[in-house]
């Protein structure tokens, strides 16, 4: 492979460096080598993230690497049908070549890949190729990826695919089952509540003798005819007697309260008379001219 290109490129040299660390340290989460043909494209396999409806998939992809690699990121493409990303469509990731304000040289094919499974529990919020299925799709995808390798590309790509599913699943734990117990509980809990709504509807309503029922009667258009047309829904005096039960304990409690405040209302209504003639009585003896008899006087 290194006889066909230039090892004076930064770009080459990079990524031979990056080939020859992916086979030296293989990883149980995923797998990426490129083209013989062309090791600026790689194909790649990556295990679906513990406890989410990914676990136990196998999802491949395409990274198409820049000529300025890795001084521009590269791009993604995913190629297994999975619920989170569209396929064949370049996605939007912050390692992708749709932010490149984000993407740092220091940074390689392994990095983005961890950085891939990190993303696919996330939250899509109408990222450019993502999608939002159900979770029980996405586990049902989940199943249907480990059974075959996707078809993509030339006889080439094909055969590389292929080696890198195998080594997948040799890797990949079984997809876990749906949780009968979660099933069961969630059973439990709507027939719980079926069971409470039925013994509500089933419960007895405990009504009042029938001369000790209030008779609803509509507002008639004519009081004096619908008195003369229906007398006999008046209300019973036995009901009138339990409705005016509170007036007489306020008009008490209104007279205990009552006296107190007429004494003072009388109090002061006589304290003002008086004033008042006080002052019409001195106005009258300075008006006739025994004021200052008055005042020796006092």
């Amino acid at each position: 492979m290194a006889d066909r290109y230039n090892l004076k490129n930064p770009a080459v040299k990079r990524i031979l460096q990056e080939v020859k660390e992916m086979q030296s340290n293989p990883s149980d989460d995923f797998m990426s080598l490129p083209l013989e043909e062309n090791i600026f494209e790689w194909q790649f396999a990556i295990r679906g993230p513990c406890d989410s409806e990914f676990e136990g998939g196998i999802y491949h992809g395409r990274i198409q690497l820049p000529a300025e690699y890795p001084f521009k990121p590269p791009s993604f493409m995913l190629l297994t049908p999975n619920g989170r990303f569209e396929t064949q469509t370049k996605i939007c990731l912050s390692i992708s070549n749709h932010h490149p304000e984000h993407w740092q040289p220091s940074w390689s094919v392994r990095t983005a890949l961890v950085a891939l499974i990190a993303f696919m529990p996330t939250e899509p919020n109408g990222a450019l190729g993502s999608l939002d299925y159900k979770k029980e799709e996405r586990h049902a995808l989940a199943i249907k990826s480990r059974e075959a390798a996707p078809r993509f590309g030339t006889p080439e790509r094909q055969k590389l695919i292929d080696e890198i599913h195998e080594y997948m699943l040799s890797k990949a734990p079984p997809v876990p089952e749906v949780s009968d117990d979660v099933t069961s509980k969630e059973n439990d809990s709507n027939l719980a509540t079926e069971g409470q709504t039925t013994m509500l509807a089933d419960e007895p309503v405990h009504q009042a003798p029938a001369d000790e029922q209030l008779q609803i009667i509509p507002a008639p258009a004519d009081r004096n005819n619908f008195e003369e047309e229906q007398p006999s829904r008046e209300l019973p005096a036995r009901d009138l007697r339990s409705q005016s039960l509170p007036q007489p304990v306020q008009q008490q409690q209104a007279t205990v309260q009552k006296p107190a405040d007429d004494r003072l209302f009388t109090l002061a209504a006589v304290g003002l008379a008086l004033a008042i003639m006080v002052l019409l009585l001195k106005k009258f003896i300075k008006s006739n001219g025994h004021g200052a008899v008055f005042m020796d006087g006092s």
